[in-house]
């Protein structure tokens, strides 16, 4: 096949301007852009997005919008190859830093994205999710799912910051999100966590197992990281820590569109992960990391966030020779599963 392609400019103007006035727009001018040759050219790029410089904005966002002005106060991680506005990490991943200051509810909702917490600072605040009230905790992982009620409060006395990832650029560009606002919910008893805590075990009484879509809501942070621990002490020789967030009744992904992950780098480690084709968001729970992906270097620091295109080669360094550091993954990849689309190059 060629690889020179006509121009709009090679058309004449009177039949570039009937093309116009009947809606159609010749494919070949654009067939490149649209299908590159052997992998995708992705508008998203590498990006760092240093807590230590965004925290003091979102706690000055705290003292000039009250609550009541913002519902949810938010600072959008954007990233900049979708453009100064963006409200884009990757192509289907959302990234937001979330501020609640004590004694503040943001209200009830529910949402066609799907949603999830991850706790960066503080404790005293939960999100309360379809009656079950989730304590939030550094590290703790809340899922909001699609369609479920929601809302956040805090009865602690410090600001509360976490990270949400949503799969909302998807939804938005299949014109399919939209919002309802709801009552303050009754909190009903109950926490998935404590009945599914152990694996292989799940709750089954008279022989029958639940049928809740979402079992598990809240992943504890303590046991996500002792999971990590116990892997790395049963398994020495394992080149990659990493656990995954998963829906205990099925085993299957936690959430249908973006899949989440805690790895675990053990002192000094360097680890190359595999060339796939789902972006890919980490972000520091503990410890120091240095990630290069592709040709841009980060120095990432404890609560620092970051984004790596799809087909991007990411090299991590725990730069502690001392102490374990452990990162949360959030990655495409149920998406691009779903659809065929998954690649990995190794």
């Amino acid at each position: 096949m060629t690889t020179t392609l006509g121009t709009l400019d090679d058309l004449p103007a009177d039949y570039r301007a009937a093309l116009a006035e009947q809606h159609l727009v010749p494919l070949w001018p654009s067939l490149r852009a649209l299908l590159p040759p052997e992998k995708p050219q992705p508008r998203t790029r590498p990006t760092h997005w240093c807590y230590e410089a965004l925290r003091p904005l979102l706690l000055r966002a705290g003292a000039l919008t009250p609550i009541e002005k913002a519902e949810r106060r938010v600072l959008v991680l954007a990233n900049p190859g979708f453009g100064a506005d963006s409200m884009q990490a990757s192509a289907a991943m959302y990234l937001g830093m979330q501020l609640l200051l004590p004694g503040e509810w943001a209200p009830s909702h529910r949402h066609t994205p799907n949603a999830v917490r991850m706790v960066v600072e503080g404790e005293g605040a939960y999100t309360t999710v379809d009656g079950q009230q989730c304590p939030m905790k550094r590290g703790d992982l809340i899922l909001t799912p699609t369609g479920l009620w929601h809302e956040h409060g805090h009865d602690g006395d410090q600001p509360v910051v976490w990270l949400d990832v949503l799969d909302l650029p998807l939804v938005h560009y299949l014109e399919a999100s939209y919002h309802v606002d709801g009552p303050r919910q009754v909190v009903s008893p109950g926490h998935g966590e404590r009945t599914h805590a152990h694996g292989g075990i799940v709750p089954a009484p008279l022989f029958e197992r639940g049928d809740a879509a979402f079992p598990v809501l809240r992943y504890p942070w303590e046991a996500t990281r002792a999971a990590l621990e116990a892997l790395a002490a049963d398994q020495p020789g394992l080149a990659a820590v990493q656990v995954a967030y998963v829906n205990p009744a099925t085993g299957g992904d936690a959430q249908a569109m973006l899949g989440y992950h805690a790895l675990m780098l053990r002192p000094g480690q360097r680890l190359q992960l595999p060339l796939r084709s789902p972006a890919l968001v980490l972000h520091v729970i503990e410890g120091g990391v240095d990630a290069q992906i592709g040709d841009s270097t980060f120095s990432l620091a404890e609560a620092d966030t970051a984004c790596a295109p799809g087909f991007t080669a990411v090299r991590l360094a725990n730069r502690s020779a001392s102490a374990p550091a452990f990162v949360f993954l959030a990655d495409e990849t149920p998406l691009h599963k779903k659809l065929g689309l998954f690649e990995n190059r190794g």
